[in-house]
């Protein structure tokens, strides 16, 4: 027995396990946490619950949806999801006419969509319906209180107006208070505020407003005001959009479906491991070191670059689990014939990696190209599916060619057997 290689393999499996408990339990390092991995990882609308919804531009009296049009209103409607309060959400142009907006952990699925996809074409009309303002005047929009002199507390919106939209509004409601004030209300002496074509008040004009401050009013309560002014500051989308498609997943089914998921993987993963070692014996027993390895590395990966793990993803990760679990069967079928064929273990593991080298390099790319085709024409959870799938089949070639060779090899100078049916053989 070469104690020096058993020490070292001795140290590898110690490093993988201690590592790999780590990623699933987390540790303490002196002032330093390591979280589990499974709390690292980003995770999906279908994992986290929430609310997916695709919106489509509709182009009116003539005019054309261009990527100037699309951009800005994706950029809206960025504006519109930060004042919600989202963390983590998707927003991604679709196809030439689209938006998908992903937002996770959200309670309110329709005060969302409203809010995200009202077009929120703000006009002020004066008594002769012409436009005085619009939504692009308003610097500032602000929910307050505002006490009427019967000592109500009404909810309304507070603008605050651009240098011309003050001078504007001044002049039409100079204009207005020239005219003679009588009891009762006078369309003459109001102002309609439209809001996507619908009057939402009509206030009278009290007094000549010359500051650039102007309230809405006739809201229903505070958060109306709330919804409004967050509408008004994030602007006006540039073209009119639709809901075509509209999915609201709850948090407890994101979180059943985590666990059944991560519950079908592992025990998925078991039964791979225990075929290896019953079928292969101690090259099985190598390529389950390298498959945990391999498991570790597609996590920490995922981590890195913030994917989002989403069901589809998780489906992609297995699948290349089974491709890494194939290549290591390819090797070891080729192992298997080398020492039936009278070769000793050393130039057998040689003859064996390098046989099966071409065909797991050409089943791989070709997997590869597939997944980049995914990724290229897919959207949302198809582009999950892809990225998990093209960092498995990377990081699967990795560890199936160089990492399972190097342990083989080490187990092999440990010399502590030289039986080939050991070997599988």
């Amino acid at each position: 027995m070469n104690f020096k290689r058993t020490i070292i393999f001795t140290a590898v499996v110690l490093i993988i396990g201690l590592s790999a408990y780590t990623l699933s339990f987390g540790a303490s390092l002196g002032t330093y946490d390591v979280i589990p991995v499974r709390d690292a990882i980003k995770y999906g609308l279908d994992l986290r619950g929430g609310v997916y919804v695709v919106l489509e531009a509709k182009a009116e009296d003539g005019q054309e949806v261009t990527d100037e049009l699309m951009t800005r209103a994706i950029a809206t409607i960025r504006r519109r999801v930060d004042s919600l309060g989202v963390s983590e959400p998707v927003i991604a142009r679709q196809g030439e006419n689209r938006i998908r907006v992903e937002l996770p952990d959200i309670t309110d699925s329709q005060k969302a969509i409203e809010i995200i996809g009202k077009t929120a074409q703000l006009k002020f009309l004066g008594p002769d319906g012409e436009v005085v303002l619009t939504g692009n005047n308003v610097r500032n929009a602000e929910a307050v209180y505002q006490t009427q002199p019967s000592g109500y507390k009404e909810a309304v919106v507070s603008l605050e107006l651009d240098s011309e939209g003050t001078g504007s509004f001044a002049d039409v409601t100079g204009a207005i208070m020239e005219i003679e004030d009588v009891p009762g209300y006078q369309p003459e002496r109001s102002i309609s505020i439209v809001l996507d074509e619908a009057v939402i008040s009509a206030p009278e004009v009290q007094a000549h407003i010359t500051d650039g401050k102007a309230v809405i009013n006739g809201m229903a309560d505070i958060e109306a005001a709330s919804d409004l002014a967050t509408l008004i500051k994030a602007g006006a989308l540039p073209v009119a959009m639709e809901a075509v498609e509209i999915r609201t997943v709850g948090p407890t089914l994101g979180a059943n479906s985590l666990e059944r998921s991560i519950r079908a993987g592992f025990i998925g993963i078991l039964l791979v491991m225990a075929f290896m070692i019953i079928y292969y014996r101690l090259p099985g027993l190598v390529a389950n070191l390298a498959l945990t390895i391999y498991i570790m590395m597609v996590l920490l990966v995922l981590v890195s670059i913030n994917a989002a793990l989403t069901l589809p993803g998780i489906a992609g990760l297995l699948l290349s689990i089974g491709m890494a679990v194939d290549a290591n069967v390819i090797i070891f079928e080729r192992l298997k014939e080398e020492l039936k064929n009278g070769k000793s273990l050393r130039p057998a593991i040689d003859a064996g990696f390098k046989r099966a080298f071409k065909t797991i390099l050409d089943s791989n790319i070709t997997t590869l190209i597939a997944a980049a085709v995914l990724f290229y024409l897919g959207t949302g959870p198809i582009q999950g599916f892809a990225v998990t799938l093209i960092i498995g089949i990377l990081s699967s070639m990795f560890t199936a060619i160089v990492v399972t060779k190097m342990l083989l090899k080490l187990v092999v100078g440990m010399n502590i057997t030289k039986n080939t049916k050991l070997f599988g053989a």
